[in-house]
């Protein structure tokens, strides 16, 4: 078991001692139960033999009881004294005296015996020997014990000598119920069957019951299942009220059967019932003990077990966790710092591997040794460069607006895209992704189906699965590249080159398009012209402001580079990049517009379609327009102001002209000169020589200064220049003009 497995501190030393713990502990529980059932059983056996033994031994004294009572009765009916008061209608008094005093003789010999009758019932009289109330010589109205002459009147329902259990009365001042066994001994020859005489004897159930008496506090009850079905208690000799539950077992179970025993409810009490086998007299006699008195003992032991077993258990997790905190500190420091490395080296794995996989692809690390190839395998990197491999690179399309949405998550979403592509490649290729540090992840795949060298039906279903997969599940949309097939690791990263530039035209494919690397790279065979006519118009476009004719011819440029190498694409977007800017730089210089010099245009790394690219020139055009608009119509009236200003200060300058202003205000003379003419209804170079011969006017008719003179300081460049301009505009000569005004 690794020690990082253990749990938290003091987890080893503490598992071991409560393992032994539970371990002793569960030794005690399951021996106890063991030993429980054991002597249970031992018990049961044992209750069962002595309870055997005694109600045999009682059921073989009443046998002996009943040879002793036939004997007793024989000998009372042999005897001749006796004999007077059984056979004689009316025997004398001292016939009855000796009589009486023989039968006290035989009471006292026997102190079993609870009384004797002798029943003559041509006398109708009984004679009574008795310890205890009534004795001596009563009628049949006088006798207290008158079931015995129920018994006498129905004496062919019993059989001779057999005891009869039953409770009678003496009459005595105390303890008047006697509970005896009666043996009936009797003459009843004649027609009529009818009884003559009867010797009764009663002996004590007491005596003969003593060895099977419960003790006093003992729960245990003796019953005398008799020869007529009756089921009397042993202690009062009267007949048992039984459940029909009980009746059941009574008759089925022990009634006629060999002796044994059995567990059974009586008086709703779980008990174990023991009885005998039926004895001379067909007699069986049944001890029934509640089952908590055999198990009390036994009982005792198992809550003692028990407790002692908790008490261990409880003793053993204390001294466990005490124990633990003092074993477990010499090693506490190893085994934290064992956890932490190889949690540190469990958390960097996928970093190393991911490093070195890259650092081979971007050819950091080319493999060129076996160590390098175990050092692969040892980093869980089972992909092997020397068979058929191709590789296929996934980028996440709206890059930058996925990144900067989900910053927090992207690394996620990575790995989430890895593993969707090694789930679905995995089950046809052996498969390695690499995060490439950019929109790019890289697809590793060895080439197993010879089908793949003519047929990309397979690679490409499986590519439109990953672009499915991370459509529906991350909500993120995928362009791949893939390689053609080839097998040399020292190839490696010119085969990524050539797929990292063949996903490139995705700017002309668009978002989610499959490019075969291996049919852009045919393109590489295809010549570019740089189309120097088209940049042309496109600048003139511009210029004039014709910005819908500048979109048409600069996507006509972009886009007829789609059949050529994406460097083509790179040096078109660059030069027409410097071209524009120089446009943009002399626009905003001339018309004086905001962002001078600054003019910021969009790279083929900020874009991803041709749309994005077109669309951010666009922009910058119509930005250009916009402001060119705007400075027409918020700075026109400034700018003739500024004319003006420039003609009525330098109009005695012979260079003043249209062109000179448009140098001086860095602006197209064509358009100054028809801004001016929309604002004033006049041309510049009308309005020059308007202010020009106003000034001329004024010297003519202010001072005398010869013509010659005058004409340069107003800015003619001859006095003929000025007489032919005078003339055209005034209809005369200066000369004239002068005279007329002095005249």
């Amino acid at each position: 078991m690794r020690l990082n497995k253990i749990g938290n501190k003091r987890a080893l030393y503490s598992k071991i001692l409560v393992s032994m713990t539970l371990c002793v502990s569960l030794t005690f529980l399951v021996s106890t139960i063991i030993y429980y059932n054991y002597y249970i059983g031992v018990e049961k056996t044992q209750a069962f033999r002595s309870d055997l033994g005694n109600l045999t031994q009682t059921s073989k004294e009443v046998v002996n009881m009943t040879d002793a009572a036939q004997s007793l009765s024989f000998q009372i009916y042999r005897n001749s004294t006796v004999s007077k008061i059984v056979f004689y209608d009316k025997p004398d008094i001292y016939d009855v005296t000796a009589a009486m005093s023989e039968l006290g003789n035989y009471l006292s010999s026997m102190p079993y015996i609870e009384s004797i009758y002798v029943y003559n019932p041509k006398s109708a009289k009984l004679y009574i020997a008795s310890s205890h109330g009534q004795n001596g010589v009563f009628t049949e109205q006088e006798l207290v014990d008158t079931s015995i002459l129920d018994i006498l009147n129905h004496y062919q329902e019993y059989k001779p000598f057999t005891p009869i259990p039953r409770v009678y009365s003496n009459g005595a001042a105390e303890n008047d119920r006697v509970r005896a066994y009666t043996f009936l001994c009797f003459d009843a020859i004649g027609w009529d069957r009818a009884i003559n005489s009867a010797v009764i004897v009663n002996i004590s159930a007491p005596w003969i019951n003593k060895e099977i008496t419960s003790p006093v506090d003992s729960r245990s009850a003796t019953f005398i299942l008799a020869d007529q079905g009756k089921f009397l208690s042993v202690g009062s000799l009267e007949p048992q009220e039984l459940s029909p539950l009980e009746t059941n077992w009574v008759q089925q179970r022990i009634q006629g059967q060999a002796s044994g025993s059995f567990i059974g409810k009586f008086g709703g009490v779980s008990s174990l019932i023991s009885y005998t086998s039926q004895d001379a007299l067909g007699w069986q006699y049944v001890r029934i003990t509640p089952y908590d008195i055999i198990t009390k003992q036994t009982n005792s032991i198992r809550n003692a077990t028990l407790l002692i077993a908790a008490l261990i258990f409880v003793a053993g997790i204390a001294f466990s966790w005490l124990m633990s905190r003092r074993l477990y500190l010499p090693i506490d420091r190893i085994v934290r710092e064992m956890n932490i490395l190889e949690s540190e080296k469990r958390d960097s794995m996928f970093t190393i591997r991911q490093n070195t996989l890259r650092d081979l692809i971007l050819g950091l690390k080319p493999l060129q040794s076996i160590q390098q190839v175990e050092k692969l395998r040892q980093l869980g990197i089972h992909f092997t460069f020397n068979d058929d491999y191709r590789l296929i690179l996934l980028r996440i399309d709206n890059y930058q607006e996925f990144r900067e949405s989900r910053s927090s998550y992207l690394l996620a979403y990575k790995f989430a895209i890895m593993n969707i592509a090694s789930e679905i490649c995995g089950q046809t290729y052996r498969v390695e992704t690499v995060d490439m540090n950019d929109d790019g992840i890289l697809v590793l795949l060895n080439i197993v189906d010879p089908k793949e060298y003519t047929d990309t039906e397979l690679i490409e279903t499986l590519l439109r699965q990953i672009q499915q997969a991370c459509s529906d599940y991350l909500k993120v949309s995928l362009t791949l590249t893939y390689s053609h097939i080839d097998r040399n690791p020292l190839q490696l990263h010119q085969l990524y080159k050539q797929v990292r530039e063949a996903s490139n035209h995705r700017l002309f494919y668009g978002h989610g398009c499959m490019i075969s690397a291996q049919s852009i790279h045919a393109l590489q065979a295809n010549l570019y012209h740089y189309p120097t006519e088209k940049e042309k118009r496109l600048v003139d476009a511009l210029m004039s402001g014709k910005m819908e004719e500048a979109r048409e011819h600069f996507s006509s440029i972009i886009r007829e580079t789609s059949a050529y190498p994406f460097s083509s694409v790179q040096l078109t977007v660059s030069r027409l990049s410097v071209t524009i800017k120089e446009i943009i730089i002399n626009v905003q210089k001339r018309n004086r517009l905001q962002n001078e010099g600054a003019v910021e245009l969009p790279t083929l790394e900020l874009v991803e379609t041709v749309a994005e690219l077109e669309q951010a020139f666009f922009a910058l055009f119509n930005e250009m327009h916009e402001q060119l608009a705007e400075k027409k119509s918020s700075k026109q009236p400034e700018l003739v102001r500024l004319i003006n200003q420039k003609i009525n200060e330098a109009y005695m300058e012979p260079s003043l002209s249209l062109n000179q202003i448009a140098d001086e205000l860095d602006m197209s003379p064509i358009y100054i000169s028809r801004l001016y003419k929309q604002q004033t209804m006049a041309s510049i170079v009308d309005v020059i020589l308007e202010v020009r011969m106003r000034e001329v006017c004024s010297l003519l008719e202010n001072t005398d200064l010869p013509v010659t003179t005058i004409a340069e300081r107003c800015g003619f460049t001859s006095s003929s220049y000025l007489h032919r301009m005078f003339k055209r505009s005034f209809g005369t000569t200066p000369t004239d003009y002068r005279r007329s005004k002095h005249a």
